[in-house]
């Protein structure tokens, strides 16, 4: 299981974050706030790059994003060599993430996702493990 989290949104997805947080502390997850830290309005990168930086540097084991679609801070964590931030709006697909594309960011879509929702995602994302075999060489083959 992963218990050592980076956490970052923007304005948009602020709300869940703080729901985000409490709720893995709740199961003894650990918790890097990369920001943003209130509702007033931020630029998503700022905080895709923080989580994607902190989890390059193995300062976590694993990042969780949001922003208002989820596509804006998705799109800045995967500029980064060595991330693979999935983009995730259910359980399956984040399990799918996580077997086959060896996620290392989970990104959620605050604005299109019940906080239920999220929960699932967050704790499948934690417990599930890259199966890979036929798909490690997959994974290889992304960064360029």
């Amino acid at each position: 299981m992963t218990n050592n989290i980076a956490i970052g949104s923007d304005h948009a997805g602020f709300d869940l974050k703080k729901e985000i947080i409490t709720y893995l502390k709740s199961k003894n997850v650990q918790v890097s706030d990369k920001g943003c830290f209130s509702t007033e309005r931020a630029d998503y990168p700022d905080f895709g790059h923080a989580v994607a930086e902190a989890v390059i540097k193995k300062e976590v084991q694993a990042g969780i994003l949001m922003c208002g679609s989820g596509n804006g801070i998705n799109m800045a964590a995967n500029k980064h060599k060595g991330i693979r931030a999935a983009l995730c709006w259910n359980s399956e697909i984040t399990s799918l993430a996580r077997q086959h594309n060896d996620a290392n960011i989970l990104v959620l879509p605050a604005r299109y996702i019940s906080k239920d929702e999220a929960f699932k995602c967050v704790d499948v994302f934690l417990n599930e493990q890259f199966e890979g075999g036929r798909h490690q060489q997959r994974v290889e083959k992304i960064d360029v």
